[in-house]
């Protein structure tokens, strides 16, 4: 399935790709910072030093750890270096040196990771270092108060000078928030000058719907059950604009006596906040299109799933997949692609998010939009507004790019869990694609169950061809004029380890999707030629004829010419006794390869037949330019009793004869059957009449007798 768990946090090791030399980035970023810091040269260069090796490694490392690039950033604090800017610039200097190798949606979290861990180890020093600060101001402050009158003046001069030269914002206030007192820095920080703010309260720059959790715990800090308290908040300053300040709030009492007022250490954190959010919101954002990616949107799902309570609030999913999007890639590029997805991507945000639905991106062309607690009619509705969102042109480069979706629709049935959902979707998804596209279908139970057994069997076929479990089965085809085997027809069976046998309508399919079609038949050719000629040793006075099925994909993705030649000499069987069979359809869908192969097999002598005929498009003027010596009638010609059905067999089988077209008729039951077949002119027969497919061992009996079979 496509929807796997995504992997561990941090993602991918970024290993895989090429990194850079960790000595080329330190002398490049000692330059880049330089100008940043007031360090030498040589001071500065250590320090970068142990910053590179701790993001190289790791990016590099198979599990993330972000102690190394923490402690890094905690380096630069302990050396002063507390500038936000300086911390952006590093983002950006680890960001330009890693983003080329992180060419997977992995190694890109991993990327993420490395820079949330700097952040992080940069945003708990300045932390630290803020409550270091807070202990020597209250320290100061508790002396002032509490020292011997004839020392005051003394201790109080040194907290006025803690007060006033402390690089973090400091302001003492009354327990209401009245005649706040402020030091330069929380000044700068707060926008206002000192004089403003002995006329203020602090609630009005730090607004109590802001900061909920400093009134509230008021009480508990001025009665001396609460020592200390350190938040996040957001701050309106002077100039209207908005910062976030890191804020330790402490009370100051003499010991004996309660606190008579408040102080609070600020230092703007604005950059480190917004430099979270920012790596918060990649982490969980497609990048391409902006929209919540694959790990936001099963967390709401999720949580949508753990909050159902009744019937009324279970969640459904649409589960949308671009039809054809691989060919705008293909001809227009993939940057006419990537423009398609951002404007389909906003179209469906702007459409279906005003509703209260979640629209995300799977990654490709696939979206999902999550929908809280909907009945199946607005599951249904949205569906059919996300088509038809899609189905609008889209213009890019001049060119107007039409393109449909085929949506699958699934509503939590009270049991399934959040991956169980989207596998429900997807194998739903499949259903209407394989219903033609361009539409939405309704998740059914039965028919996941079908899908998701097809799916099983699938992924059991590689494993299955390397065990050999695919074992070849032969029906007899019967000159009719003498009811004699001429030969054989080789069909394939899934032996499975249980003892369950398998039809070829139950994997073939399979096969040809997944392209495995190609090495098996590949290993039914070589079978089939390697049991013709033990049969051959064994009644040389009887060869058979045998004939193998191919699909459109061995024309299409190998050498089926070589792979011919190479079997015929491998097992010296001759070519005019090999026939080829392809279906109709596939002999008529492909471009020129399909009949230049066709030409190559014929010159080799090969027979070339025309399956099915009669279950496809084709007709019998077209096959007079392809190489085709044999026509096999579908079996419905044969099952048909109206007298029209049976002026229709007997007029294919003389066009036939006319082209020169020998005529072999499938799915041949019944005396009757065989009887009139003989009268119109038909070749050959083969079907239960005569015997089922059966194991190579019962082949020689047949060429006695094709009756002994049934």
């Amino acid at each position: 399935m496509r929807h796997a768990a995504d992997g561990a946090a941090g993602g991918d090791p970024l290993a895989g790709a090429a990194l850079p030399d960790p000595d080329l980035l330190c002398g490049r970023w000692c330059a880049e910072l330089a100008g940043r810091t007031p360090l030498a040269p040589g001071d500065l260069s250590p320090l970068v030093g142990r910053l590179v090796a701790a993001v190289h490694d790791a990016a590099a490392a198979l599990e993330h750890d972000p102690s190394g690039p923490a402690g890094a950033a905690r380096d630069l604090v302990r050396s002063r270096l507390t500038d936000p800017g300086l911390l952006e610039a590093v983002q950006v200097l680890v960001g330009d040196a890693l983003a080329p190798a992180a060419d997977t949606p992995g190694r890109v979290r991993r990327l993420t990771a490395v820079q949330a861990a700097l952040a992080g180890g940069f945003t708990t020093a300045l932390r630290l270092q803020v409550l270091t600060e807070h202990e020597q101001i209250t320290a100061a402050a508790l002396e002032a108060r509490t020292a011997a009158e004839q020392a005051r003046g003394e201790s109080e001069s040194r907290f006025a000078a803690i007060f006033d030269s402390a690089a973090v914002g400091v302001v003492v206030f009354d327990p209401l928030g009245h005649s706040p007192v402020a030091n330069e820095a929380a000044a700068g920080i707060v926008g206002y000058s000192r004089e403003q703010l002995t006329r203020m309260a602090v609630h009005d720059f730090i607004s109590p719907e802001d900061a909920p959790e400093v009134w509230a715990e008021r009480p508990r800090l001025l009665d001396g059950s609460l020592d200390r308290l350190q938040v996040v908040l957001p701050l309106r300053r002077g100039d209207d604009t908005r910062i976030w300040v890191d804020a330790v709030v402490t009370p100051l009492r003499e010991p004996g006596r309660p606190a008579t007022h408040l102080m609070a250490v600020l230092q703007d954190v604005t950059d480190q906040v917004e430099l979270k959010q920012r790596l918060e919101h990649q982490a969980s954002h497609d990048p391409l299109t902006g929209l919540p990616n694959r790990s936001l949107f099963f967390d709401r799902l999720a949580a949508a799933i753990s909050g159902v309570r009744s019937e009324r609030d279970r969640p459904g999913v649409c589960y949308l997949d671009l039809d054809g999007f691989k060919v705008v890639n293909d001809t227009l590029g993939h940057q006419a692609g990537d423009r398609l997805l951002q404007v389909l991507a906003e179209r469906l945000r702007r459409t279906l998010e005003p509703d209260g639905h979640l629209v995300a991106r799977m990654g490709g062309d696939e979206f999902v939009v999550l929908l809280e607690c909907p009945d199946r009619a607005v599951l249904e509705q949205v569906a059919g507004t996300a088509l038809d969102t899609v189905r609008r042109p889209v213009r890019i480069d001049g060119r107007d790019i039409v393109i449909s979706a085929s949506v699958g629709v699934v509503r939590h049935d009270g049991e399934l869990g959040p991956d169980e959902i989207m596998q429900a979707a997807d194998t739903t998804l499949y259903s209407a694609k394989r219903a033609g596209r361009g539409r939405y279908v309704v998740y059914d139970q039965e028919r996941h169950r079908s899908d998701v057994r097809r799916f099983e069997l699938s992924s059991q076929m590689p494993e299955a061809l390397r065990r050999d479990d695919f074992v070849v089965v032969y029906q007899p085809l019967v000159r009719l004029a003498d009811e004699r085997t001429i030969g054989v027809e080789a069909l394939v069976r899934w032996q499975r380890p249980d003892g369950e046998l398998l039809g070829p309508d139950r994997f073939i399919p399979l096969a040809e999707e997944t392209g495995l079609v190609v090495p098996l038949g590949r290993r039914v050719l070589d079978e089939a030629c390697r049991q013709g000629r033990v049969w051959a040793d064994a009644h040389p006075e009887q060869p058979l004829l045998i004939s193998v099925n191919v699909a459109a994909r061995q024309i299409g993705e190998s050498d089926l010419v070589a792979d011919v030649a190479a079997t015929l000499e491998r097992h010296d069987w001759p070519a005019e006794r090999l026939q080829i069979e392809l279906t109709e359809s596939d002999l008529m869908g492909g471009s020129g390869r399909p009949s230049a192969t066709l030409r190559e097999l014929d010159r080799m002598g090969v027979r070339i037949a025309i399956d099915d005929f009669g279950t496809g498009y084709s007709n019998l003027a077209y096959l007079r330019h392809l190489p085709v010596r044999v026509l096999k009638l579908a079996g419905h010609f044969l099952a048909g009793s109206a007298e029209r059905d049976d002026v229709i067999l007997r007029t294919l089988i003389q066009l036939s004869s006319a082209l020169d077209l020998e005529v072999t008729a499938e799915a041949v039951e019944t005396a009757e059957q065989a009887k009139l077949l003989r009268d119109y002119g038909c070749a050959n027969a083969q079907g239960w009449y005569y015997a089922p497919a059966v194991t190579p061992d019962r082949v020689p009996d047949l060429i006695r007798d094709p009756f002994l079979g049934s």
